[in-house]
């Protein structure tokens, strides 16, 4: 998806973490070696309409950056999962969900 901000170093976190502020952040943890989180992927993308325009967008390859999904977990104390989706609003996560449960209109919900 072009509008994706890829998470690949700790900056890239906080800043997100701090863009919260202003505007709701997704980050999706993908695996790209998993059917699931392909799925999931897909279904995101399928769904965009329904959250376009309402939040920043943030890919995190959890395969190749495995270490800032550990950050993730940890700062906003969360289960780490793979696929995932966590949605943070000044600075604090409002929804998560994984597996077969990402589902856009689910997430639009909770920008609103």
């Amino acid at each position: 998806m072009k509008s994706w901000k890829s998470v690949e170093v700790i900056e890239d976190f906080y800043t997100l973490l701090e863009n919260s502020n202003s505007k709701p952040q997704i980050i999706f943890k993908d695996s790209r070696t998993c059917g699931i989180s392909a799925h999931a992927k897909h279904r995101l993308e399928d769904g965009f309409e329904h959250i376009a325009g309402k939040a920043d967008f943030n890919y995190l390859d959890l395969l190749t950056y495995r270490p800032i999904s550990n950050l993730i977990a940890k700062e906003l104390k969360v289960t780490h999962q793979s696929p995932q989706i966590i949605l943070v609003k000044d600075k604090q996560v409002v929804y998560t969900s994984s597996h077969h449960a990402i589902d856009p209109a689910v997430i639009a919900r909770h920008l609103s």
